[in-house]
């Protein structure tokens, strides 16, 4: 995986991914629809990976080697990615709907990244997102000097994606308020953004290559219904959590050792203390052990983003004040992902110890039989 610049945590994924994007825009030379910088078929590689396989050049090309390896960057379905690019591809507006911690953001990073050369156009949608921020606002300083001018807006992400043929992501959009949201409904469908207060150039005509990817939470608090309207003018894909154990525990191992290779460390926490955590954030988030055993979800969504944070929070203490056995680190860490929402989720982990954990404890697993003996962690 391709290394951060020493001068920031996490660069943008155009220049962290920039040698594979202009290695796969050499590598496949084919038809792109209008607009884009990779062909569909190279941008579907460049999120999945290659499967292991080095892509070679047609022809040599100055400064890009001649093979490549491409990682896969997101978990998930083919299918599933290919159709986002298709819904792009088709210039349809592609919504992006899940739990938290889907990689939903990271996935619609990814698309825009390959398809425009930049996932950076991006509007946070919140409650006090306003219409502004999805369309545009002014330079009062050159209003007042000039009055209205193209020189006095200021453009929105949305208004600069579409003025330069590009890739907006507006990110959880159901946190706007509808009248807010309603303010894309007539852009997705002429492809312009009206300035009445232009006399002369007072329409902006969108670009080849102009698209919108939104994403949405299923479960989130303060939601706003989408309209009608703006529902039929996207396309929605479900990203669902990372069904394979084995392909989940091998994300969380690369994304929190990534982490720590930021703060010089290596992941200090082994394979089966890693398998542990991730199968209890598997149970608590599906309502069932692997075994079949039910289990209580608690409030909070157990995601994957979360055990990242919580292995790279066992990994930075190992490495910074010491602590030997991380296994031993698991259940106050757990204790404090499951009850952010919901005092009573304590008590819904509390039972997991006292069902799931006690039968893999009595059934002679020495690892669930510790963790079972750190039971007064989670019932302090």
């Amino acid at each position: 995986m391709p290394e951060t610049a020493p001068d920031v945590q996490i660069e943008p994924a155009e220049l962290r991914y920039a040698g594979e994007l202009a290695f796969l825009a050499a590598h496949d030379p084919g038809p792109r629809p209008p607009g884009w910088r990779l062909t569909p078929r190279a941008v579907v590689t460049f999120v999945v990976g290659s499967g292991g396989a080095a892509l070679r050049l047609p022809a040599p090309v100055d400064g890009i080697p001649s093979s490549m390896e491409i990682p896969a960057k997101f978990v998930g379905e083919r299918g599933l990615v290919e159709r986002c690019v298709v819904t792009l591809a088709g210039e349809r507006g592609l919504l992006l709907v899940g739990e938290p911690g889907t990689a939903k953001s990271l996935l619609s990073e990814l698309l825009a990244a390959a398809v425009s050369g930049t996932g950076s156009l991006t509007v946070q949608g919140t409650a006090g997102t306003t219409e502004e921020h999805l369309r545009y606002g002014w330079n009062y300083a050159l209003l007042l000097a000039k009055g209205p001018s193209v020189d006095a807006l200021a453009p929105s992400p949305v208004l600069t994606a579409l003025r330069t043929g590009r890739v907006v992501r507006v990110e959880e959009i159901t946190r706007c308020l509808p009248e807010v949201q309603d303010s894309l409904v007539s852009l997705l469908s002429d492809r312009r953004m009206a300035v009445p207060e232009l006399t002369d150039d007072g329409q902006f005509l969108a670009r080849p290559g102009f698209n919108v990817i939104a994403t949405a939470n299923l479960r989130d608090r303060g939601v706003s219904e989408m309209s009608a309207a703006l529902k039929r003018r996207f396309n929605f894909e479900v990203v669902p959590p990372i069904a394979d154990l084995e392909a989940e525990v091998d994300l969380v191992r690369r994304q929190a050792g990534t982490a720590l290779a930021r703060h010089g460390h290596e992941l200090p926490v082994d394979d089966a203390v890693l398998e542990a955590l991730v199968t209890a954030f598997r149970d608590l988030r599906s309502g069932a052990s692997v075994e079949g055993w039910p289990v209580e979800r608690p409030t909070t969504v157990m995601s994957t983003a979360e055990a990242v944070g919580v292995t790279t929070s066992l990994g930075l203490q190992t490495a910074y004040l010491g602590a030997a056995d991380p296994l031993a680190l698991v259940p106050g860490y757990l204790l404090g992902a499951v009850r952010k929402d919901d005092p009573d989720d304590q008590g819904r982990l509390l039972a997991y110890w006292d069902s799931a954990i006690r039968h893999r404890a009595e059934n002679g697993a020495r690892l669930w039989k510790r963790l079972y003996e750190l039971r007064h962690v989670v019932g302090e």
